[in-house]
């Protein structure tokens, strides 16, 4: 039975109760939660940055997955990403279509040099093979079946069924990289995305302020797909 992992993403979370709704996700089985950090820039929405991601580390243990859809200007890879790192980021995601080649090369290097793990997203329509040459230095692979911005919009298929195309290359190369998935993730979307092999589903208004929130995220983590 495959192990599948549900990053509950707080940016659909209500701030008034954060923590009661950091337990209520604990309780119902998460192990990750996704922190999404949105510039104004590279997309049309601003969110949060590092010290509401230190609030939640210091009073959360679940892996912290921050996707950053944002543009770095001025300064370094390593210098916009430390004060993340330093709140208690277990894992940052930067989009490749917001890098220029020498911050790809500076960002891939940080896997190393600050001893994190690191992920690339993609937009809907930006094919796979742009980001095949770094298999070797990635932990994980954030396919966006939405465009990146805001929550709660339509899942699109087409997008999703990249899934299906690096689930095979994955295997076929024998990379251990996760396949995680954000946008319009609910009980069908999810079903779709794990017969095509994904590894972590991220969901927001699926879950958060729903009264069946345990049922909702524990049919996410269920394996459904034999």
């Amino acid at each position: 039975m495959k192990k599948y992992f549900v990053a509950p993403s707080v940016l659909s979370a209500n701030y008034l109760i954060l923590k009661d709704e950091l337990t209520a996700i604990t309780t119902a089985g998460a192990e990750w939660i996704h922190f999404d950090v949105m510039d104004g820039d590279f997309v049309p929405n601003l969110t949060f940055g590092p010290k509401i991601l230190a609030d939640i580390s210091s009073y959360s243990d679940l892996h912290l997955d921050c996707h950053l859809m944002v543009k770095i200007k001025n300064n370094s890879v390593e210098s916009y990403l430390k004060p993340f790192i330093a709140a208690g980021a277990s894992s940052v995601t930067l989009h490749y279509e917001a890098l220029t080649p020498a911050q790809l090369t500076e960002f891939l290097a940080l896997r190393t040099k600050l001893k994190i793990k690191i992920g690339l997203a993609i937009k809907p329509a930006t094919p796979l093979t742009v980001i095949l040459p770094y298999f070797e230095q990635l932990d994980l692979v954030l396919i966006m079946t939405v465009e990146p911005g805001f929550g709660g919009q339509k899942f699109l298929p087409e997008a999703a069924k990249k899934i299906k195309e690096l689930r095979t290359y994955l295997d076929q190369h024998q990379y251990s990289t996760l396949i995680e998935v954000d946008g319009g993730i609910n009980e069908q979307t999810g079903l779709i995305c794990k017969k095509y092999g994904v590894d972590v589903l991220v969901a927001g208004s699926y879950l958060f302020g729903h009264p069946d929130l345990q049922a909702r995220l524990q049919g996410l983590l269920a394996d459904e797909t034999n």
